[in-house]
């Protein structure tokens, strides 16, 4: 039999791990195995100790531990697989592919030897078998005698499905909550170590499920995370590795977003918002407004969020906010589709929500009838109620102003006999206008058939429905009443014309007895001037002038001649200032006269006689 765990020369974990799709049994029969169809790889181990075949030459079998001496000059690794195909054999050192070379040989039964070992051989040495149908690996050990020697790796681990996960010290681990943890610290050295284990740099206690060099954490969760180390010591030293371990928590949805109210305050509250959900949820919208849809999902790491419309990146225009958690949509006329989605994507996983923005339709409903025009007779009429109408609900009828209006068709209703009842024809006029009068009217008892006509029935038919309605009344009982007028006040306005000053007057309406009374009562008679124009004595003034005076000149160029221009009042004919006529133009007070030629002889100038020859002077 060959162990599938073993504690070999300071090993202090699982010398063998496998990504196999079944497990091994714990005994193989080689010949048998051999003979098997579809068989997985599976590497065999040997429980004998490492064969000295001279002081220069080692030779063993995975899942032990080689430990160089200063006269060691080769190293051989056997590993023997079976399966069905036959396994690959390819070697790796602390996590990285063999390179081989002069010193690094590979045999033809896949063995590995390594000539004139030296410090820089150390480490652990993994033999890789696979075929179709799985892996397997087992690893070995080399290493001097001093310090202890950790298998570590520097891979990056990612689990986002398996429950549980197993990883060399010295990887990253990112993990899915509730997953159980294995961090495996294989480790060798003479003599032999011993392992400690930390979180954070602070030690652990045996409650974290250590033994056999592996620390193991079940059901992981957000509180696990951090750096764990694995610290291997004997008497002639020490060395450490550490693993990151990160939970990953993929995108999940919330019912709320903070960032979004933060939004709709700055924005405005009058802006269309909606959140995005995994099946879907659905706003109506108006025709060229904006929107804002929110992406509420939680994860660890933060989730990148990815917006598409219709399944594609966007390319209408948009504004990304709160992070890209909130996107606005500036016009949804952009949009008719109006299909949006928020991809949410981290290392554990995606989440993709939708929302779908509706342009509001209005539309026109005649699905509810008006109420009958008429209780009986021949005329009652029904027609269709016209209402708008949004995704079913009742609006403004102004948001359907737009849209043609359906014809209407009326519907005859409550064709049947009417009771029997008072008929009364218009109140005659009034006898008089004022001081009390009397009006009359015919009162019938009458039924009206569905029909349409009239027929005339006792007064009993009627008197037993209702009471008979009278058939005169007193009217015009207020006394009688005519307007007076109050004498006309001054005359006041300014003299810029004849007749714009103004004088007023009051207007009252009184009874015969000299009663005021409200003016309504005066109102069917012609109402008297309360404004009207008048004459100011200020403004009777005119401009008088005198004769022309004798012209300066009998001839040519240069005669002229002037009066006197006065301003005066008409009543007592005496002169004012000339002010008081501005609002008259005022006559000129001087002219060019005697404007001719003169022939041969005298011109008379200012009274003197000038002598000239010729037509003009």
């Amino acid at each position: 039999e060959y162990p599938l765990h073993r504690h070999v020369s300071g090993f202090a974990s699982s010398l063998r791990t496998s990504s196999a799709e079944a497990f091994l049994p714990t005994s193989v029969d080689l010949a048998n195995g051999l003979r098997r169809p579809h068989r997985k790889p599976a590497i065999l181990r040997k429980i004998s100790a490492a064969q000295q075949l001279s002081a220069s030459e080692v030779v063993t079998h995975l899942g032990q531990t080689v430990v160089l001496a200063s006269g060691t000059l080769s190293v051989l690794l056997h590993c023997e697989a079976v399966g069905n195909p036959k396994p690959t054999i390819n070697w790796a050192k602390n996590g990285e592919e063999v390179k081989y070379n002069d010193r690094m040989l590979l045999q033809p039964d896949d063995s590995l030897q390594i000539l004139a070992p030296v410090e820089a051989d150390v480490g652990f040495y993994a033999c890789n078998a696979s075929n179709a149908l799985g892996s397997d690996s087992v690893s070995i050990a080399v290493t001097l005698a001093g310090k202890p020697l950790i298998k570590a790796s520097r891979a990056t681990v990612i689990n986002t499905e398996s429950p549980a996960v197993t990883v060399d010290i010295g990887s990253t681990v990112k993990t899915i909550q509730r997953a159980n943890v294995t961090i495996s610290c294989q480790v060798a050295g003479v003599p032999e170590a011993e392992v400690t284990w930390f979180k954070n740099k602070v030690k652990l206690s045996a409650a974290h499920h250590m033994h056999d060099g592996l620390l193991q954490i079940a059901n992981v969760s957000l509180s696990d995370q951090g750096l764990y180390s694995c610290k291997a010591a004997n008497h002639r030293g020490e060395v450490t590795e550490s693993s990151q371990l990160l939970v990953l928590e993929p995108p999940r949805p919330l019912p709320y977003l903070e960032d979004l109210s933060a939004v709709l305050s700055s924005v405005g509250t009058s802006v269309h918002s909606v959140l995005t959900s995994p099946s879907g949820t659905k706003m109506t919208v108006s025709p060229g407004s904006s929107a804002l849809i929110g992406c509420a999902v939680d994860g660890h790491p933060t989730p990148n969020i990815t917006w598409l419309y219709s399944g594609e990146p966007l390319s209408l225009q948009h504004r990304l906010l709160a992070g890209g958690r909130i996107i606005q949509i500036l016009n949804i006329s952009d949009a008719p589709d109006g299909g949006f989605s928020c991809l949410a994507q981290n290392e554990a996983g995606s989440l993709t929500q939708k929302t779908t923005l509706a342009m509001q339709e209005y539309q026109w409903s005649v699905d509810k009838l008006m109420a009958c025009s008429a209780s009986c007779g021949n005329k009652g009429m029904q027609l269709p109620q016209l209402r708008c109408l949004l995704d079913g609900a009742e609006v403004n009828i102004s948001h359907c102003k737009e849209k043609p209006k359906p014809a209407l068709q009326s519907i005859a209703c409550n064709r049947r006999d009417c009771p029997s009842r008072w008929m009364v024809t218009s109140w005659s006029p009034c006898t008089r206008s004022c001081g009390g009068g009397i009006q009359t009217r015919r009162v019938t008892c009458q039924r009206l058939t569905a029909r349409g006509s009239s027929v005339p029935m006792s007064n009993e038919a009627c008197a037993q429905v209702s009471k008979c309605p009278v058939d005169i009344q007193n009217c015009n009982r207020q006394p009688c009443a005519e307007w007076v007028a109050s004498s006309w006040g001054q005359c006041n306005g300014p003299c810029i014309g004849p007749h714009l000053a103004v004088q007023q007057r009051q207007i009252f309406c009184q009874t015969k007895d000299g009663t005021s009374v409200s003016l309504d009562q005066c109102s069917a008679l012609p109402r008297p001037l309360t404004t009207q124009n008048c004459w100011t004595d200020i403004c009777g003034v005119h401009w008088r002038v005198s004769l022309w005076t004798v012209c300066t000149a009998t001839c040519g160029n240069y005669g002229f001649q002037s009066r006197r221009v006065d301003c005066m009042h008409i009543r007592t004919n005496k002169p004012v200032l000339e002010h008081h006529c501005s609002w008259r133009p005022r006559p000129a007070n001087w002219q060019r006269c005697n404007i001719m030629p003169c022939e041969n002889g005298m011109l008379l100038r200012g009274g003197e006689a000038v002598w000239f020859r010729g037509r003009k002077k």
